[in-house]
C-alpha cells in the first residue's frame, strides 16, 4: 500500500493508518494508528493526526497543524499553518478525559486560516471561510466568513473564498466563478 502515497523518510506513520493514493506526508509529520487520509492529500512539516481523525479526499493541511482526535475533514478542506483542533473543553492534566472527547466536523470545501483554534464540538459548515488567528467556539454556517477572537461573523463567501454581495433580492455572485448565490433565512446556498 505504500507505493501509493508519498512518505517522507522523516516521516512517522504508525501501523493501522489507511493512506489514499496520491497523499503526499511531508517532514516530521506522525500519523497516528486509527487514522484515516483520503486521496489526493497533502500534509505539510511536522503535522499529527491523531487516532479516530478521518481526512476526505484532497484535504491540505500546512506546517504545524494538530489535527486532534474527534476532527472528521470531508472533502477540499483547507488547514493552514498552525491552526490547531482541541477535542476536550476543560482539559486538566491530571484527570483523564479520553471519554469526553467531543466531535467536530469540518464540511467540504472550507478553510480555516492560519494559527486559528477550532474549539471542540463546533463543526465548521462546507465552503466557510475561517480567518488568521480566528478563535471559534461556535457552529459556523455554510459560506460564513469569520475573524477575531472569539470568532464572529463578518460576512459570506463564494465556493472560490470571495466575499460576497448581495442586493434586495438577496442574490450574490461571485466575481471569479461566476457562479450564484442566495441569502435567505440567514443562509446561504449556492444557486448555479
Amino acid at each position: 500500500m505504500k507505493d501509493t502515497y508519498f512518505a517522507h523518510p522523516t516521516a512517522v506513520i504508525d501501523d493501522g493508518c489507511i493512506i489514499g493514493a496520491g497523499t503526499k506526508i511531508w517532514h516530521f509529520s506522525h500519523l497516528m494508528k486509527g487514522c484515516t487520509v483520503g486521496a489526493s492529500c497533502n500534509l505539510g512539516q511536522n503535522v499529527v493526526v491523531s487516532p479516530g481523525v478521518v481526512l476526505g479526499r484532497n484535504v491540505k493541511v500546512q506546517n504545524n497543524v494538530s489535527i486532534y482526535t474527534g476532527v472528521t475533514c470531508e472533502d477540499d478542506v483547507f488547514l493552514g499553518p498552525s491552526c490547531v483542533f482541541t477535542n476536550v473543553l476543560n482539559p486538566r492534566s491530571a484527570v483523564n478525559r479520553r471519554h469526553a472527547y467531543q466531535a467536530t466536523r469540518v464540511g467540504r470545501g472550507a478553510s480555516v486560516g492560519a494559527n486559528a483554534t477550532i474549539v471542540c464540538g463546533n463543526d465548521i459548515g462546507p465552503f466557510a471561510l475561517v480567518g488568521a488567528g480566528a478563535v471559534v467556539t461556535k457552529p459556523v454556517p455554510a459560506y460564513a466568513l469569520l475573524v477575531g477572537n472569539p470568532a464572529v461573523q463578518i460576512g459570506w463567501v463564494s465556493e472560490y473564498g470571495h466575499r460576497l454581495t448581495f442586493d434586495e433580492a438577496g442574490k450574490g455572485v461571485c466575481w471569479e466563478s461566476k457562479q450564484t448565490y442566495l441569502l435567505e433565512d440567514g443562509k446561504v446556498s449556492r444557486t448555479t
